[in-house]
């Protein structure tokens, strides 16, 4: 649903298409490579990436039978990530991390144990891929009503040369984490705002529909 969303707000995604588990198992659904991915989980659990040569690419898959699949493109190159704030004086994106595991993908292992991922914030990109991936989030944020702090994941395909046009929306966390691990605090820093200044910030902000 939130790849409509983003569809119709004229954000770039990579393809995909819902399946069950029986389908996937049964041989590729797309032409390799490609990620499957959970529908209903987070935090890159029970995430595989499938490549040319892999003959057994779900040995360690552990989904439930009635688990929905999203299987779309895998996207080469660099993971990024950008939060946005959003407050009553409008929405803003904060910055633009890169993400270097040391070894494999940005999953579980590389995300919540220290220093097996490298954070380079800001990212060196090129000025035009940086702004074009702050104003995508942004706008995701506003398409899906977010409010308060999201954090917006993005691939970027510079095997090519790198052109605005290869910076691909993955998806949208609208309750990121904020843990010392965590990249919304991370960009905080950046921006010369505490973790306490943070916290308070999104206190104040907060606000309920009646």
């Amino acid at each position: 649903m939130a790849k409509r969303v983003f569809a119709a707000a004229g954000l770039r995604c990579p393809e995909g298409v819902i399946l069950d588990k029986a389908a996937v198992l049964r041989g590729d659904v797309m032409a390799r490579p490609y990620v499957v991915k959970p529908a209903n989980e987070g935090s890159s659990v029970g995430v595989f990436i499938v490549r040319l040569g892999d003959n057994n690419p779900f040995a360690e898959a552990t989904w439930e039978d009635d688990t929905p699949l999203l299987v779309e493109r895998f996207i080469p190159g660099r993971e990024l990530t950008v939060a946005v704030m959003g407050g009553k004086e409008g929405d803003r994106a904060m910055a633009v991390t890169e993400l270097r595991p040391h070894s494999g993908f940005y999953d579980y292992a590389n995300k919540y144990t220290g220093g097996k991922t490298v954070h380079l914030c800001p990212a060196p990109l090129p000025d035009e891929v940086a702004a074009e991936a702050m104003r995508m989030a942004v706008v995701a944020h506003q398409a899906l009503g977010c409010r308060g702090i999201s954090r917006s994941d993005f691939r970027y395909d510079d095997t090519g040369g790198g052109s605005i046009d290869q910076l691909y929306l993955l998806e949208t966390n609208t309750q990121p984490g904020m843990t010392s691990l965590s990249l919304v605090p991370e960009q905080a820093r950046y921006l010369g705002i505490s973790y306490p200044q943070l916290v308070s910030w999104m206190v104040e902000n907060a606000a309920c529909d009646h």
